[in-house]
């Protein structure tokens, strides 16, 4: 069993696959009419006004929510203490939004409904969204891992599934992929931070790109000029000649001259 985390919901699918539901969500809503948009317009001016609201809605809670639940989960606050001042929060820019798009569809809507009164409705949007969101992407599938005192930070952001024994960092864009001896994962972050995460686990940057665990190595691979450190799990990492000295003098190239 593995569980969700704010890590695994910031990549480039997991935010294709949210916002096509919150397309999918805009459709139905638009063949439905609620808040009375029924009486309108016709069918395809109400998909497309609906749609535009929930992919925004989807916009602006999945950047709230990627960005505080991190930072809620390193202060053990339960997902009830702080998602409703999420939503409260997230639907005053909505509320703008929303409000300008409908009148630019819809003119004199401004006569007819006046802000309160769309601030609640966009409150009931985010109650809704981010209530299945907590359901369906931030609910706990299985235990989390047991956390060890003292140990590296890094450790803390991989899932039971992918164990403790972290294999290297590479960086990837904006991302950094932590390798495991059961696999990997994406994490958006700086590579410079994830290894400040590291702790005293022992290892070194040996690439701009890469950074590897001592235990990790198994060998070295030479092509020509250029070096690779042979990994436990068969990957290999480049070595950037401006790092050399600096792994031989650790011991890590013994064999070369």
């Amino acid at each position: 069993m593995t569980r969700s985390t704010p890590e695994g919901l910031n990549t480039p699918r997991a935010w294709a696959v949210d916002l096509a539901a919150c397309a999918v969500t805009g459709v139905v809503l638009g063949v439905v009419g609620p808040f009375g948009s029924f009486f309108n317009d016709t069918l395809p001016v109400r998909v497309l006004y609906w749609t535009l609201v929930f992919v925004l809605s989807g916009v602006v809670f999945g950047v709230a929510i990627r960005w505080l639940w991190p930072q809620a989960r390193r202060a053990r606050l339960p997902l009830w203490l702080w998602l409703p001042g999420l939503v409260a929060v997230g639907s005053v820019p909505l509320t703008v939004a929303s409000r300008l798009i409908a009148m630019g569809f819809w003119p004199g809507i401004r006569h007819a409904v006046g802000w309160i009164e769309w601030y609640g409705q966009s409150v009931l949007i985010g109650m809704i969204y981010v209530g299945l969101y907590a359901v369906l992407r931030m609910r706990r599938t299985g235990p989390a891992p047991a956390e060890t005192p003292g140990e590296p930070v890094i450790l803390r952001r991989l899932p039971g599934r992918l164990g403790r024994e972290l294999i290297c960092l590479q960086m990837e864009d904006h991302y950094v992929r932590l390798h495991t001896a059961k696999g990997s994962m994406l994490v958006l972050m700086p590579l410079g931070k994830a290894m400040a995460e590291v702790g005293d686990l022992e290892g070194m940057q040996v690439h701009r790109s890469w950074w590897v665990a001592r235990r990790a190595v198994v060998g070295v691979v030479e092509d020509g000029r250029n070096l690779r450190l042979k990994l436990k799990t068969g990957l290999e990492a480049p070595v950037s000649r401006a790092h050399v000295v600096r792994l031989k003098a650790a011991g890590w190239l013994p064999d070369l001259d």
